[in-house]
């Protein structure tokens, strides 16, 4: 009981470390991220490819209002995995630092660059009380002098970099998938196949177009864009992956 007791003391605090050197409630912002559906993001010689799970909880529910793919620049796309709230804040602030790039040096803000703010903005809330973490992954990919660039925001505040990442929900499973199979040469159809074909192995191997988001950043135009419904139902025709109902949905994005 009295180390159940000390426990519960430690995560009651954001700004207190626990013996043994954990933030608990970063990590159970972590936990928050699990129970999103999946984001995976592909980095490709032709750019780079965000994809996600959008299922929705109820038929009833306007499949346009559930947005997981966010614009943050002309050449930079955000996927998120976590809170849907967290999220939209988190991406309003990089629409913002993206902008106030524009304005203030007059050119396109860096992938690094906007990403090591985001995270340093993620980090500031980890150590005020009174606050909470984020409990939200995002997948920050994007065009950066001529090279794609991919990169994960963790709850703690920290960048990683990637060439393929999958976060939310069964990240374990579709991350496997995606260093078995991926392919540094493709292009970005390539970047789409490969994506789609590891979220559909966490539903059945197949996929409906509503429950699924795609877009790409390509390296040459440096431009953003998301697929259509009838785009991504093209793509699943083609690599057979095209469900003929649509799954059970979710709670979280």
């Amino acid at each position: 009981m009295q180390g159940q007791a000390q426990q519960q003391a430690y995560d009651r605090g954001i700004t207190i470390f626990s013996p043994d050197g954990r933030l608990y409630q970063v990590e159970y912002a972590r936990e928050a991220v699990k129970r999103g559906t999946a984001s995976i993001g592909v980095r490709t010689e032709g750019g780079v490819v965000l994809a996600v799970d959008k299922r929705i909880r109820s038929e009833l529910m306007e499949r346009t209002s559930v947005e997981k793919i966010h614009k943050a620049d002309d050449h930079i796309g955000i996927a998120s995995a976590g809170h849907v709230a967290d999220a939209r804040q988190l991406i309003d602030f990089a629409r913002r630092q993206a902008q106030v790039n524009r304005l203030r040096y007059g050119e396109a803000i860096g992938v690094e660059t906007l990403t090591k703010e985001v995270t340093d903005h993620i980090q500031q809330y980890t150590q005020v009380g009174g606050a909470r973490p984020f409990g939200v992954a995002l997948i920050i990919g994007g065009i950066e002098n001529g090279e794609p660039r991919l990169y994960e925001t963790d709850p703690s505040g920290t960048p990683y970099e990637w060439k393929a990442l999958a976060v939310g929900a069964d990240r374990g499973e579709i991350q496997d998938y995606l260093e078995e199979n991926y392919n540094e040469g493709a292009d970005l159809d390539g970047g789409i196949e490969l994506a789609l074909r590891a979220l559909a192995t966490v539903n059945d191997d197949e996929l409906s177009p509503e429950g699924v988001g795609v877009a790409t950043i390509d390296a040459e135009t440096e431009s953003f864009l998301e697929l259509t419904n009838d785009e991504i139902e093209e793509y699943l025709g083609e690599f057979e992956l095209l469900a003929d109902d649509t799954d059970e949905q979710t709670d979280e994005e």
